[in-house]
């Protein structure tokens, strides 16, 4: 069965352990921010995570567990990270059905704190920058469900811990949690939430997965994880949320209804600091726990915290551009551009094709810009992408426009109290051909025959080796 701790005893060659005690205010967090553009990113497991009153927590903190693409690719059973778009596509159609288990075989229910006992101070959650508000759960998959329908429905939400049994939640607008929240405060009713923490990364992936709504994300987990989640009722809340077996901690609670109180200032995705807001609250009932219970944290802005959502965008916007141009043969959503621009490749597209297609993608609202490239272009080369669009791009002639379009509210650029956004797309691709066997007209690009090039690499790859000895 797969959990954190299989995923680190496995690619324990990925983990770097830190035994030096490290306090919880960005200390920890630094050592994310020093290898942020490092091309190899490791896994770090902190030992003795250091409380702000000087208390070595009893739980050891594991960070930066998604940062790297190369190492997420492999933990989901597919070997070249550029394939990711082709390949979360695959793992969502392949639902595996959760298995549901009785509380004395799940690991996460060892320990069961209630009431009084439950304390979040316990709990190493961290404050990862200088400006934020306090100590924030970030790798926390709040659980709700659709008040009418019962189903259920998984997404990380941030949360500030702001006592033993409170703390805030930021479920995005429109988001589906945030809607089932709407719709039991529209009763008056207090929402049932349930907070899981710490799982292997294909769960923790996998529970991250863009679906309809409303729609569980059991089985499709199950799909990315390749075996079936084991799911044990919530001790607060019984059968209406169940919770991962095999996960570390569990927060149980309510989110009363309409009680809102100050959340931020908070680190975002998008490099800077978000302003501080109003927010719903949790008012926890229970915590349950592994006896050696691992916290897991993500890195807000961070590697950590970009990288598998980037790359579960990436087979989002491939859907989109696929039914609109099937010329298309891949997707990246580049660090750079955090989450605002995706690049779309094509191979020999037809006369409106890319426009077809650039529009489709920026109907997702997440994406602002938009480039398509040729095939000869590589997407993850943000050096090849910006070749592209110097020598490629007329911008009276390849720049489509489009205003009205929606767009999350933390985009630092969006004018204050605007609803919508203009977004871009970029046709920087060649022209096409007059016929089947007429070259495109366009300028030869500079290139090397295939033996020279390869003679030089050997060459440079003799040099690296001697002179790592």
């Amino acid at each position: 069965m797969l959990s954190l701790r299989t995923f680190l005893e496995q690619h324990a060659v990925s983990v770097r352990r830190i035994t030096e005690p490290l306090s919880i205010n960005q200390e920890i967090t630094a050592l994310q921010h020093v290898l942020e553009y490092a091309p190899d990113q490791p896994v770090f497991y902190v030992e003795r995570p250091v409380h702000n009153d000087g208390r070595v927590s009893t739980m050891p903190v594991v960070t930066n567990l998604c940062a790297d693409r190369a190492l997420t690719a492999r933990v989901l059973g597919f070997e070249d990270h550029r394939q990711a778009a082709l390949a979360f596509t695959g793992l969502i159609g392949s639902p595996i059905a959760p298995i549901m288990i009785g509380r004395s075989e799940a690991p996460v229910q060892e320990i069961v704190l209630k009431g009084e006992q439950a304390s979040l101070l316990d709990i190493p959650a961290l404050r990862q920058h200088e400006m934020d508000a306090g100590e924030y759960i970030t790798a926390g998959h709040c659980s709700t469900y659709e008040r009418e329908s019962d189903v259920d429905n998984t997404s990380i939400q941030r949360c500030l811990v702001k006592g033993p049994r409170l703390m805030s939640i930021f479920p995005y607008a429109n988001s589906h949690n945030a809607r089932n929240v709407e719709g039991f405060w529209r009763h008056d009713e207090p929402c049932p939430v349930a907070i899981w923490i710490g799982h292997h990364p294909a769960v923790v992936l996998g529970a991250q997965s863009k679906l309809g709504y409303p729609e569980s994300h059991w089985a499709v987990t199950g799909g990315f994880a390749r075996e079936a989640i084991r799911l044990v009722p919530s001790i607060t809340h019984g059968n209406k949320l169940m919770v991962p077996a095999e996960a570390e901690i569990v927060i149980e609670g309510f989110i009363p209804p309409h009680r809102l109180e100050a959340d931020g200032p908070f680190g975002e995705f998008t490099g800077y600091f978000g302003e501080q807001i109003i927010a719903p609250v949790i008012e926890v009932t229970c915590i349950t726990r592994r006896k050696d219970a691992i916290y897991h944290d993500i890195g807000a802005g961070l590697p950590d915290h970009l990288t598998p959502d980037n790359m579960a965008m990436e087979a989002k916007v491939y859907a989109l551009a696929c039914a609109a141009a099937p010329s298309v043969v891949n997707v990246h959503v580049p660090y750079s551009g955090r989450r605002f621009h995706a690049y779309i490749q094509f191979r020999s597209p037809r006369r409106g094709e890319v426009r077809d297609a650039l529009v489709a993608a920026l109907s997702y609202r997440r994406i602002r810009t938009v480039i398509a490239v040729d095939d000869d272009v590589d997407i993850f080369n943000d050096g090849d992408m910006m070749w592209a669009l110097a020598t490629r791009v007329q911008w009276h002639r390849d720049q489509i426009r489009i205003d009205g379009l929606t767009h999350p509210s933390l985009d630092p650029s969006k004018p204050i109290g605007a609803a919508t956004v203009t977004k871009s797309g970029i046709d920087a691709t060649m022209p096409p051909s007059a016929g089947s066997h007429v070259p495109r007209p366009f300028l030869p690009i500079l290139r090397a025959k295939a033996g020279p090039e390869q003679k030089a690499r050997d060459i440079l790859r003799k040099l690296a080796s001697v002179e790592k000895r």
